[in-house]
């Protein structure tokens, strides 16, 4: 059975106080939750480990460096994040790809380099509103999956979480229709490339996810998840999230 996921991206907002926000939802928590990660901005993720620390929620950072270590002013490497405790990073997200110019292909040694440190990848794939309206989404989707998916995935060390750029934080969202074909085409492409273990890998919807669309999204078949921006800097927005994965 595969992984239910409601993974929330804090990116770069809130202060110390909105660690009291994790210390909310980690105590929310019943024994029967799904998997729940929160990726904090880099100051506050050991904090974030030490508050969450025998709950049912992990820490996640929001990005990495390709590299162990080196002269790389600024940045910060997969091992470092693995030592403080935390489980996974986000890598590939849109707003890396485009604000950062990053490639698929240095999205992929990214990726790389999060296993190597025994930490999960949560590989962000996505179409601009453009390439939506070109009908090139799956084309364009299929692409960026495989450019940036190193070999040898599985279950146990990759999550792809497809974000339509146009729908991040806009409140837009695709309709259910092409929220499953999408999912379906990546499913597929999975199960091609890394056969029974392609089937077994999660896959998350991101993109305006709120609690009045969780449930309808989580109907859709081969979304096993969200990976949730503003709706998760609150525990009681991103609550009905988590309790409408756990209902699914």
């Amino acid at each position: 059975m595969r992984r239910k996921l409601a993974a929330g991206n804090w990116k770069m907002n809130g202060d110390a106080d909105l660690l009291d926000e994790l210390a909310t939802l980690t105590a929310g928590q019943g024994d029967d939750a799904p998997e729940i990660l929160i990726c904090p901005p880099y100051p506050f993720l050991a904090h974030a480990v030490a508050l969450s620390d025998g709950s049912p929620v992990g820490v996640g950072a929001q990005d990495c460096h390709a590299s162990a270590s080196g002269a790389f002013t600024g940045d910060v490497s997969a091992p470092m994040i693995a030592e403080i405790g935390a489980q996974a990073v986000i890598v590939g997200h849109s707003e890396r790809r485009q604000g950062h110019g990053e490639s698929d292909a240095d999205i992929r040694a990214k990726a790389e380099a999060v296993w190597a440190a025994g930490l999960t990848a949560i590989l962000c794939i996505g179409e601009s509103e453009e390439e939506r309206l070109g009908n090139n989404t799956l084309d364009i989707i299929a692409a960026q999956l495989n450019a940036s998916t190193p070999n040898g995935a599985s279950a146990d060390k990759l999550v792809i979480a497809y974000e339509p750029i146009w729908a991040i934080g806009t409140g837009r969202v695709p309709t259910l229709e092409q929220i499953i074909e999408t999912h379906d085409m990546i499913r597929n492409e999975l199960i091609e490339r890394f056969g029974n273990e392609g089937a077994m890998i999660s896959v998350l919807y991101g993109g305006s996810v709120k609690a009045s669309n969780a449930a309808e999204i989580f109907t859709a078949r081969n979304v096993d998840g969200a990976l949730v921006g503003g709706a998760s800097l609150k525990a009681a927005d991103f609550q009905p999230i988590i309790d409408a994965l756990q209902a699914s």
